[in-house]
């Protein structure tokens, strides 16, 4: 049933899930005053934020413009203070931004009312973040099923529902048990479980798993990938770590200071850093463990190669591809999971893109 709603919502659309242009937040007193005039006064979104700067205030976000296509997986990472979570609350509306246009699913939401937003909360937008926020005094059935209770779903039908997401997250044979009876990472499935029972269609994630330990926090993030392979939900999904980034991430975009520095694949973040900052993050990063073959690889037209053909294949990592390319020297195909000829590689390309950049 679940799986089933996302592919209708997926089916056919060219509109992108969610669109933000110009997004602004800034924080002080007169505050969205001092932006507009900062904004008629200045051409580029440095010498506004500088100006704003001037004045005492804060550019928490500053002129953020991208798109999440649908079933994307689009992180959003930064250190402490960057402008991430300020990001991801305007751009569900929990934070009214102080300019800018934001539109899910094609609806302007800046301007919708609060009736509407409520809507949109309660059916389209699901919510998760670092806090469990789990009722102590509701079994896991129960915590899972509030959504749709508030929606006035009969109780039969909505714990149907629940027990078909309990599931989903792993936590079958729980549904009786408290919160006070759970480990963390069972209580951060319940939370996850709750945002995904109204069927939303859009998906908020802040940090959901940085309060749990390293072991927990892996497995959660392996079957995070599985539900979003089952359900193609768009997903928006902050953090601060670079590695859960790498391991999630379909794009990632990179904040600084309220900036977004760089929008790319996991790969182009890892081989391409636009900046010292940027480079900083995937420095101790393992690139062939997260670049894949696609990233390096050359058009076949035009591009001949030998006899060889190791099997390379577009989305295989730059490790697994070099070690089928040990002993070859001359160029080699590139094939897509259905054999078809998408790419030519020299294996030295393949080596060279492994070189840590000791002159930057």
């Amino acid at each position: 049933m679940i799986e089933t709603a996302r592919e209708t919502a997926a089916a056919g659309s060219d509109t992108p899930a969610i669109s933000c242009q110009n997004v602004w937040q800034v924080f002080g007193v007169n505050a969205d005053s001092a932006l507009k005039r900062a904004l008629s006064q200045h051409s580029t979104a440095d010498e506004v934020a500088a100006a704003l700067r001037a004045q005492g205030l804060v550019p928490a976000v500053q002129d953020a413009n991208f798109d999440v296509k649908e079933g994307e997986l689009f992180v959003i990472m930064g250190l402490s203070g960057s402008g991430k979570s300020t990001l991801i609350r305007c751009i569900s509306q929990l934070l009214p931004g102080s300019y800018g246009e934001i539109r899910i699913e094609g609806e302007d939401i800046v301007s919708a009312s609060k009736a509407r937003l409520i809507e949109l909360r309660r059916k389209t937008l699901g919510m998760v973040f670092q806090h469990f926020g789990l009722f102590p005094h509701m079994t896991v059935i129960d915590n899972v099923a509030y959504p749709l209770k508030v929606q006035g779903v009969k109780r039969k039908q909505r714990r149907a529902k629940a027990k078909e997401v309990i599931n989903l997250v792993g936590l079958e044979g729980r549904e009786d048990r408290f919160p006070r009876e759970l480990s963390g990472g069972q209580r951060q499935r319940v939370g996850i479980a709750r945002s995904l029972v109204a069927d939303c269609s859009v998906w908020f994630l802040d940090e959901p798993f940085s309060a749990l330990d390293p072991l927990i926090r892996r497995q959660l993030q392996d079957e995070f990938l599985d539900i979003q392979e089952k359900l193609k939900t768009t997903i928006v999904f902050i953090t601060h770590d670079i590695n859960e980034a790498l391991k999630l991430a379909d794009r990632i975009a990179i904040m600084r200071d309220g900036k977004i520095v760089q929008i790319g694949t996991p790969a182009d973040i890892v081989l391409n850093p636009v900046d010292d900052y940027v480079r900083e993050f995937s420095k101790d990063v393992a690139r062939g463990r997260h670049a894949r073959v696609g990233s390096v690889m050359q058009n076949p037209e035009g591009n001949s190669y030998g006899a060889d053909d190791p099997g390379l294949r577009r989305d295989m990592t730059l490790d697994a591809a070099l070690a089928r390319c040990m002993d070859l020297y001359d160029p080699v195909p590139v094939r897509d999971k259905d054999g078809t000829l998408v790419g030519v590689i020299n294996p030295a390309d393949l080596a060279a893109a492994l070189q840590v950049e000791t002159d930057q």
